[in-house]
């Protein structure tokens, strides 16, 4: 793989990252509710779902995934029940980032980890993404190198952004307003979950 080539493929790894969604709400819910280690944990959890889904699309198995609908709609319809789950439960703060904030309690490690990873494995955008825009670098990377960029730029890309995310919104300026905004952050947190559920379903 070129180093032109390379760039390309940087580029659109920053995008996918920067643009907002479900998962940049996770990390500010776990930044919010667990401090700085807890949205870091979110954040490379989350990127490992990323890398997973490189890798498929990278081994070809993306595209059978997508050409399986039994199980992409399995994967798409579990995915959308766990997300518009943690949604209603950010709305109703039940278990939300304010009643926890109420109570003195915060988001455990393991916690993080796992809304991370389940909010990049069970959204099937990732899958459609990966095999809109991955495809020509897949076919440039030719040797272990180029495996190992096609597979690992976008997870670290990923992960860095969301640190990068959890860092400002854990600085001591920043975290005691956020957290004076605990309740609406749930609630937008919730819709924003619920949305991309909805979507998820009503897409299939």
């Amino acid at each position: 793989m070129s180093f032109s080539t390379w760039l390309g493929l940087l580029a659109i790894c920053c995008l996918g990252a920067m643009s907002p969604g479900p998962s940049l709400a996770m990390v500010v819910r776990h930044t919010l509710g667990g401090g700085r280690a807890k949205g870091i944990v979110c954040a490379w959890a989350h990127s490992l779902g990323i890398g997973f889904y490189a890798l498929l699309t990278l081994l070809g198995l993306a595209a059978i995934l997508k050409h399986s609908p039994l199980i992409f709609n399995g994967i798409a319809i579990l995915g959308a029940m766990y997300l518009a789950w943690i949604g209603v439960q950010a709305l109703r703060s039940k278990g939300g980032m304010s009643e926890k904030l109420a109570a003195g309690e915060s988001t455990s490690y393991l916690k993080a980890a796992q809304d991370g990873i389940a909010i990049s494995i069970f959204n099937p955008k990732i899958i459609l993404f990966f095999l809109a825009l991955f495809s020509q670098f897949v076919k440039v990377a030719d040797d272990m190198w180029g495996n190992t960029l096609v597979v690992m730029t976008p997870l670290v890309i990923d992960g860095l952004w969301y640190t990068l995310i959890a860092l400002i919104l854990s600085h001591k300026a920043v975290l005691p307003k956020l957290r004076e905004k605990a309740s609406l952050i749930d609630k937008l947190s919730g819709l924003v979950l619920i949305g991309l559920a909805s979507r998820v379903i009503f897409t299939l």
